[in-house]
């Protein structure tokens, strides 16, 4: 089991994109859960359902449920309800929904109190580059769009967004300290031939320079021969 004490301001959720329940299992044993988060998405959720989250929450660990709602503000309602439901500590939504569905989300986790799940809202994804958000219409840089999606977010009262860490920094400045950052296209080196379909990467030390709370961290650990090793390289930069 990986055991660190030094507490870190820059925190790691594991995603744990795994094929099987034993393959996901064989890593979560060997982490501790009051240093490290897990990230259940959508292949792991499709797969294995409710269950899933139920046997990690016995094992004492805190949920990231990344399913990025985007629907209509009724169906989002009750998704996001749901999640509340099932003990999620954070959950995730397109911000490109809408005020509207933003709304709506927040409005479910009214009667959740101190139990309700952070609410993060996905600005714009890290494997996309300038060139795919001009193909899908979007004629802002990068840059303005993480921005201006960020506002929203912050106007609809979300916890926090999902963006680039290039971006982070500014968006600290901007919202304040307490407006959550979660980055993934974290790589131990800007250089790395790992980056599969990432195009936004950081590295672990630009994560703490950046004030980022979270780093989602998942095919470095999970395709690796040693992802403990891999993990403690990732946390020693932190």
């Amino acid at each position: 089991m990986l055991l660190l004490n030094q507490v870190k301001k820059t925190k790691i959720i594991v995603a744990l994109d795994y094929p099987t329940m034993s393959s996901a299992m064989k890593l979560v044993h060997m982490l501790d859960p009051s240093i490290f988060y897990l990230k259940i998405g959508k292949a792991m959720f499709t797969r294995f359902g409710v269950q899933l989250i139920r046997d990690l929450h016995k094992l004492k660990f805190k949920i990231f449920l990344d399913l990025k709602f985007h629907d209509i503000p009724n169906t989002v309602f009750y998704s996001v309800k749901a999640a509340a439901d099932l003990g999620i500590w954070m959950l995730s939504i397109h911000i490109l929904g809408g005020v509207n569905m933003l709304k709506s989300a927040k409005l479910a986790l009214k009667n959740f109190s101190d139990t309700a799940p952070i609410l993060i809202g996905v600005t714009v994804l890290t494997s996309l580059n300038q060139n795919d958000l001009k193909a899908i219409g979007i004629i802002h840089s990068l840059r303005k769009q993480v921005f201006l999606l960020s506002n929203l977010a912050k106007q609809c009262c979300l916890d926090g967004v999902v963006c680039p860490g290039s971006e982070a920094l500014n968006i600290k400045k901007k919202f304040g300290s307490d407006f959550k950052i979660v980055t993934p296209g974290v790589r131990l080196s800007k250089s790395s031939i790992h980056v599969h379909d990432q195009n936004q990467i950081i590295t672990p030390d630009l994560a703490k320079k950046f004030a980022i709370d979270y780093i989602v961290v998942g095919r470095p650990i999970t395709l690796s021969n040693n992802p403990i090793l891999v993990l403690n390289n990732f946390y020693s930069m932190l």
